[in-house]
């Protein structure tokens, strides 16, 4: 067999076997009933549909001439260091800042892993992604997120 597009082969590779673990890990929880999913009904869903994306993928990769294999360039270092630092700094400051600091926090480190950064576009990303974050996760699904630090919630609790 022969790959005519390393970039899509290991992308594709990449999602099917993320899917399938996604999927497989989704079965040890209940599924409930489509008109009450239970906790593994989302999860397995997602991973299926991107194992069939990454087979979909795949199946180019191995299908389908590019010009000059589409070979896969060097690792770019600094932008994956920024992003992982990004998400450990939201996963650590959350439960102790709130979503309000954590996810800005969190948006702001990421964009600078952009050679495009701009203070204005990732100014408004906060604004918007922190709207809509508590919109949807706080007001429409009910969730248990810390919005505000917990020093500013234990001093408006205490007063």
């Amino acid at each position: 067999m022969n790959i005519k597009s390393q970039k899509d082969f290991w992308s594709g590779l990449m999602f099917v076997v993320v899917g399938i673990v996604f999927a497989w890990g989704a079965t040890s929880y209940s599924f409930g009933e489509s008109a009450r999913p239970g906790p593994g009904y989302f999860p397995f869903g997602l991973g299926v549909l991107l194992a069939i994306l990454g087979a979909v993928v795949l199946f180019k990769a191995l299908t389908i001439e590019t010009e000059g294999g589409d070979k896969i360039g060097a690792i770019a270092w600094k932008p994956l260091l920024i992003i992982t630092a990004a998400v450990l700094v939201f996963g650590l400051a959350l439960p102790r800042l709130g979503m309000v600091i954590s996810l800005p926090l969190l948006i702001v480190i990421s964009c600078t892993a952009s050679d495009e950064f701009h203070w204005k576009d990732a100014l408004i990303s906060c604004v918007v992604l922190t709207l809509g974050s508590w919109a949807i996760f706080i007001k429409g699904l009910n969730l248990v997120i810390p919005m505000w630090p917990t020093f500013m919630t234990a001093t408006q609790a205490a007063g």
